[in-house]
């Protein structure tokens, strides 16, 4: 029996969930499988397969994403994240990328200096964006500079991303053996920000949307490869059998309320549209375990909550790098804390002989 990993959706918070992933790898912690939906896909990407760099700086660069609080206090808009679309964009990205690229800062001054330099080059970048476009924004151009995909076929645990296939109306799980950019950019396609994603002739948008944490996807998907297992072992063709799962750990980042806020600007305003659906799915999905999946699948919920400061969940979805960096010790926190109270679930069988000896 062994331990699933959720990772869910909810893209500015994200940095809550790579510093608890971060602490509980910290403490050997090992999953036996991973399923993760929207924002939860870069994380668990960034655990599984980092491109040049180690699993810790991977997860701690996540706090890189946020733009310098003095230009985002004047220009709240993540254009680190979002870029602007169409080939003319590609190919100006592609030229970008041929220039000595500015490092990242790790102080506040470096920081405003390198992503004034991001800023500049980006606001000159061309566009196609127009009245029949169907997203605001290119799919994730940067995905391959922080992922090795081929890397995450050797992934030693289970991989999962969830997608909806709009063509034919149903979810879509992928897995560690199928993942390309092309899989995770059509999982990614959240409505408006990016447009439907054209995959093997299908369309799809986020998965998210629709199964916020991957709860009923993980579960059924190992229920059909279990399933299919038994049926290739009957006809001679021998194939293991999947690991039980007797927990599952949810990184409970869209459980609160207090998300919900007045906007201050028409940015957090679209942001909020976006939020409070995923906020209420959330909760939806974690109701729907307790009621059906706990029993009929014989797994334990665990859910590690975050304790963010009261006076700072006002600033809770900005894109700056103070709330990411914020927002990502207090998941630190929270891992460690999560860890001390679950330990007999969640330690590796050889740390807890040595801890016994």
């Amino acid at each position: 029996m062994s331990t699933a990993l959720l990772l869910g959706g909810g893209a500015p918070t994200l940095t809550l969930q790579s510093g608890a992933l971060a602490a509980l790898d910290e403490k050997g912690v090992e999953f036996a499988a991973i399923s993760t939906a929207g924002a939860g896909m870069v994380i668990g990407l960034l655990y599984a397969a980092p491109k040049g760099m180690e699993r810790q700086e991977a997860l701690r660069n996540t706090v890189n994403m946020g733009v310098s609080d003095d230009i985002y206090n004047l220009f709240p808009v993540n254009y680190k994240v979002f870029f602007k679309p169409g080939q003319m964009a590609e190919l100006y990205r592609s030229f970008l990328q041929m220039l000595p690229q500015v490092p990242v800062g790790t102080t506040a001054a470096e920081r405003l200096f390198g992503d004034w330099m991001t800023l500049m080059f980006n606001t000159m970048s061309p566009s196609d964006l127009g009245p029949n476009s169907l997203g605001l924004c290119a799919a994730a151009p940067w995905i391959e500079h922080v992922v090795d995909f081929d890397k995450l076929k050797a992934f030693p645990a289970e991989f999962y991303i969830n997608a909806y296939n709009v063509s034919d109306h149903q979810m879509a799980i992928f897995s560690k053996d199928q993942i390309t950019p092309d899989h995770f950019r059509a999982a990614l396609a959240f409505p408006f920000i990016y447009p439907p994603y054209r995959l093997n002739g299908k369309y799809y948008i986020e998965g998210s949307a629709i199964d916020t944490l991957c709860f009923k996807g993980l579960l059924n998907y190992r229920q059909r490869m279990q399933v299919e297992a038994v049926s290739r072992s009957a006809g001679g063709r021998p194939r293991p059998a999947l690991t039980p799962l007797k927990h599952l750990v949810v990184f409970d980042v869209l459980s609160s309320d207090r998300i919900i806020r007045e906007p201050k600007t028409l940015y957090e305003a679209w942001i909020q549209s976006i939020m409070i659906p995923l906020v209420e799915i959330a909760k939806d999905d974690i109701e729907l375990f307790d009621l059906k999946y706990r029993k009929s699948w014989n797994v334990e919920l665990l859910r590690i909550k975050f304790d963010v400061p009261d006076d700072h969940w006002p600033y809770a979805l900005d894109w700056s790098y103070s709330n990411l960096k914020t927002l990502y010790d207090v998941g630190y926190d929270a891992g460690r804390k999560f860890y001390d109270e679950h330990k007999d679930a969640l330690a590796p069988k050889a740390d807890t002989r040595r801890a016994s000896a």
